[in-house]
């Protein structure tokens, strides 16, 4: 004798168990597309931020290093200031060196340097002043 057959009953479909991590796959994936520009942003605006901070820095040290040797200088003191000032600057930063005495004693130099864009358009370079002042040596 053969057995039953058990008769095929309609109704809901039964699901294999699943587990978690393979549930959650695509919506990981789909959160991390979804973030991703907002991640490439913050690293843009940070990189700008660094970027500001440097250009602070060049400009303060060439500023320095232009007044001291323009106070130091036995003869053409404005040649010296700006000769130094640009040896301290990078060939990417052009800047203009304002040296001068101010005749009290004190031999002043002011670089100006533009703020580079990573992003043009966005900042468009505002200028970025160092000043610095030594006494003159005699």
């Amino acid at each position: 004798m053969r057995p039953a057959r058990q008769a095929w009953r309609a109704g809901p479909a039964r699901r294999l168990p699943v587990r978690a991590d393979e549930r959650d796959a695509g919506q990981t994936l789909i959160e991390f597309v979804g973030v991703l520009p907002l991640i490439l942003l913050l690293l843009v605006a940070l990189w700008q931020c660094a970027l500001v901070g440097y250009t602070f820095v060049l400009a303060g040290n060439a500023a320095d290093e232009g007044a001291r040797s323009g106070a130091a200088a036995t003869g053409d003191a404005d040649g010296a200031c700006r000769t130094a000032a640009l040896r301290e600057l990078p060939s990417s930063f052009v800047g203009a060196p304002d040296c001068h005495d101010e005749g009290t004693g004190m031999y002043r130099a002011t670089v100006t340097l533009r703020i580079p864009v990573l992003i043009p358009g966005v900042l468009n370079g505002f200028p970025v002043d160092g000043t610095a002042a030594h006494v003159k040596e005699r």
